[in-house]
């Protein structure tokens, strides 16, 4: 059997990622010039460009290789499960379906991942308003970009980047046609925001509302698993 190391070095050193330095860069020279001002605000300042730099943080993550399971795309907290209509221009009817909504916090990490392998079948971005993200209506209202795609068996899972309350920018580097790795980073969403997973007709979830996950880790669903919903109680 072979043994796996990882050095406390890379665990400590997250990489950035390369969306974070303007802002980093901006936060820290604002830094210096209240620092000039008085020496206490250049304090808050510096204390601020680490926050800046603490949330653009983008690290490797280990993703179970299994084609059947069903990976959270955000770090945070899963706030909603339940059924729910997928956003209309996805086009993928109007029957309710699995919807995993995992809410992310100024202080999570930002950065999205694929939740399933498969390919990229469509791709809709909608403007709207910016809503606390844990509301419930705005899965509806909020500004988002809505990604269906198809898995190797055929079936279609959908996910939805959804703006938050002081989010006000979607970065989604997809494309239609494309062939995408569960895990596979696809964008990220700026300062606090949700993304729903929409899971296909008759899959159960295996997470419960207050549960923690990790973006390319956490396992939301599995195709191949036939059985109720799992729950979970806080202990």
């Amino acid at each position: 059997m072979k043994v796996h190391e990882i050095s406390m070095l890379k665990y400590l050193l997250v990489p950035i990622h390369r969306e974070g330095w303007p802002f980093i860069a901006l936060f820290a020279a604002v830094a210096v010039l209240l620092g000039l001002l008085w020496q206490p605000l250049g304090w808050l300042g510096a204390l601020l460009t680490a926050w800046c730099a603490f949330f653009f943080r983008n690290p490797d993550r280990v993703v179970p290789l299994d084609d059947a399971l069903v990976i959270s795309p955000a770090d945070g907290l899963v706030q909603m499960v339940g059924p729910a209509v997928p956003p209309p221009e996805l086009g993928m009817g109007e029957a309710a379906l699995t919807r995993v909504s995992v809410f992310m916090s100024v202080f999570d990490v930002h950065v999205n991942r694929a939740p399933i392998a498969g390919r990229i079948v469509k791709l809709a971005y909608k403007p709207g308003r910016f809503f606390n993200a844990s509301l419930d209506k705005a899965s509806e209202q909020n500004e988002r970009m809505a990604v269906r795609m198809e898995t190797g068996d055929g079936r279609e899972v959908a996910f939805v980047q959804i703006a938050g309350l002081v989010a006000r920018r979607i970065k989604n580097h997809l494309r239609e046609g494309q062939n995408v790795r569960a895990g596979e980073r696809f964008g990220l969403i700026r300062f606090g925001s949700r993304v729903d997973v929409y899971l296909p007709p008759g899959v159960e979830p295996l997470v419960a509302c207050g549960q923690r996950c990790l973006s390319g880790e956490t396992v939301l669903a599995d195709l191949s698993r036939v059985g109720p919903a799992r729950e979970g109680e806080a202990r």
